[in-house]
């Protein structure tokens, strides 16, 4: 279980919701631009997906945090692929911003999911 009875609770939910609402604006943008390539709208509808996940885990995060670790995995590679173009100062614009997100949230995740508590049986 998570500490999530307590005032931290919510603050985790809206966390994951803020999460939620970051990959549907930028996966919905990615696949709605009808002038990109289909595999780069593939990639927009896959973070869209991660998306609707992460309002999952909003809405219950004690029942469905530990789907998050896909998360963790995609955000991270995401990051680990693409930084070298931006710090290159070859990614299309607006990347590193994106980037940043991603981190930031892959962090958050992490936080949330080694601070989960134990309970003995």
């Amino acid at each position: 279980m998570h500490d999530i009875g307590n005032g931290r609770g919510t603050r985790w939910r809206w966390f994951f919701y803020a999460a939620a609402a970051y990959n549907l604006v930028i996966g919905g943008a990615g696949l709605a631009n009808s002038a990109a390539a289909v595999n780069d709208r593939i990639v927009g509808l896959l973070v869209l997906c991660f998306g609707i996940v992460y309002a999952i885990v909003g809405h219950d995060p004690a029942r469905f945090g530990p789907v998050l670790w896909a998360g963790i995995v995609g955000k991270a590679g995401i990051v680990a692929l693409l930084l070298p173009d931006v710090l290159a100062g070859s990614a299309a614009p607006g990347t590193g911003a994106i980037l940043s997100g991603d981190a930031l949230f892959t962090i958050g995740f992490l936080v949330f999911l080694l601070r989960r508590r134990v309970t003995p049986a």
